[in-house]
């Protein structure tokens, strides 16, 4: 692909980099694009992204929102440069650590007192790689972290990337934790105690005879961390297959999972339909075995009382 082929970079990605062209005219000195957008995440991490509007911003600022529209020309771009300054680069102690595990283990730390911080990047859509400095700079840390381990290039963004989603997913759960927290004043051990609770009240062994033995065993109060537990059944696996490797055996197939495009099916009428059937017959096999499980429970009560 020649120069003059290549894709023109997005205004919000070209402002990430410092690529794109400045504004001829406006208020140059007391206006710039790091000034808008720092001021839109102190906005958004007092009140939330629902609070961030151009308006809103130009008002912090004390200019009007076409002022803005000079610097920053659409709010998906505003929301992008948000998330790239609220994200920012991988902190340096994580090379300090001995041995690759070590290494994603502080980084993923890293990425969750991210979320922590900043919850509301975790209300931001996904639409694609992140194709801006410090999110490339996350995984830039996460490839050189497995830099050393017989792993493929391909292999080493695949346990990048899981790493990433596990952070984004346990940081979810802890923010919102926090956030009910402070609005029921509760302290996270005693929404955990409530949530334990509610769980007992409608949970029977007859309709979750899995899920109520959790609940009786104290799962839900249980001071042992499930997503630290997992994030660390997953990097065993990453080094049980390292270990694989390490003795000569072959890297694995990956296989897809999905047997059939749902992308491209999405949108052809009779799959469509189809799929409104599955969920149609799903919901009443869910009705009828729930009457199915009420009709036992009153048989063994009538049986009880005889």
């Amino acid at each position: 692909m020649t120069d003059e082929e290549l894709p023109e970079l997005p205004r919000g990605i070209a402002l990430a980099w410092g690529v794109a062209a400045n504004p001829q005219r406006g208020p140059k000195r007391e206006m710039s694009v790091e000034r808008i957008v720092e001021a839109a995440v102190e906005l958004a991490d007092a009140d939330g992204i629902g609070a961030v509007s151009m308006a809103a911003v130009a008002a912090s600022l004390g200019f009007t929102p076409m002022s803005l529209y000079r610097y920053v020309s659409a709010k998906d771009d505003l929301l992008l440069l948000m998330q790239e300054e609220a994200t920012g680069i991988p902190p340096e102690e994580h090379r300090e650590h001995d041995g690759w595990r070590d290494r994603l283990r502080a980084l993923f730390e890293a990425q969750v007192l991210i979320y922590l911080r900043h919850p509301w990047i975790l209300a931001l859509p996904i639409t694609g790689s992140p194709i801006t400095p410090n999110s490339s700079a996350w995984i830039e840390a996460g490839l050189e972290a497995l830099a050393e381990t017989p792993l493929t290039e391909s292999e080493r963004l695949a346990v990048a990337l899981a790493m990433t989603g596990q952070a984004r997913w346990y940081g979810m759960v802890l923010a919102g934790y926090s956030e009910q927290a402070r609005i029921s004043g509760l302290t996270a051990d005693e929404v955990s105690a409530r949530e334990s609770a509610l769980f007992d009240r409608v949970i029977s062994a007859d309709e979750y005879p899995h899920l109520r033995r959790a609940i009786d065993a104290g799962v839900f109060v249980d001071q042992q961390d499930p997503f630290r537990f997992a994030t660390e059944r997953l990097l065993d696996g990453v080094a049980m297959y390292i270990d694989a490797l390490g003795r000569g055996e072959g890297h694995a197939p990956v296989q897809e999972w999905l047997e059939i495009d749902r992308v491209e099916l999405g949108g052809d009428k009779k799959y469509r339909e189809a799929q409104k059937a599955v969920r149609e017959a799903e919901k009443a096999l869910r009705v009828a075995r729930k009457l199915e499980r009420q009709a036992l429970r009153d048989a063994r009560e009538r049986l009880a009382r005889s």
